[in-house]
């Protein structure tokens, strides 16, 4: 037997999944940062959302690699997207990130952001970053800090 969702708990998913798409398209139409990278919002849900940019020959270091802001851009921009998905104005607080692969030039890279736990004022997300190929090639954690105000009430 399969189990069934009640009615109303479809309509509280419904409701959440398109707050969680208003706000994260309302997030990137000003994020003009994210825009200039070439990033991409490829998946949103509550509490979790997915972006993607092509490695560019501009985004190199001296080595010949990407340097590690762009995975950490890409990474931290996942993360704010999912974070905010509730509708709280949401801030990162803390943030660290490890890059167990090179990315190279022409890498397609998807960083997917989950929230992992959250509590009244606090949310923390995993962030993994992978390449076309599905390789792990960053991997971020971010605390998130929940204002008291709603996404269109900011300042």
């Amino acid at each position: 037997m399969t189990p069934r969702t009640a009615p109303g708990a479809r309509a509280g998913i419904k409701t959440a999944q398109l707050l969680a798409e208003r706000v994260v398209a309302g997030m990137m139409a000003k994020d003009l940062f994210s825009q200039r990278m070439g990033m991409q919002v490829v998946n949103v849900g509550p509490r979790t959302a997915a972006t993607r940019l092509t490695v560019t020959p501009e985004m190199v270091n001296g080595f010949g690699v990407a340097h590690g802001a762009v995975a950490f851009a890409l990474a931290d921009t996942a993360f704010a997207f999912a974070c905010n998905t509730h509708g709280k104005v949401t801030m990162s607080i803390e943030n660290s990130i490890t890059y167990p692969a090179p990315i190279v030039p022409g890498d397609t890279l998807t960083a997917t952001a989950v929230s992992e736990a959250e509590s009244r004022r606090l949310g923390y997300y995993r962030v993994e970053v992978r390449n076309q190929r599905g390789e792990i090639v960053a991997l971020f954690r971010g605390t998130a800090y929940k204002t008291k105000n709603t996404h269109g009430q900011e300042r």
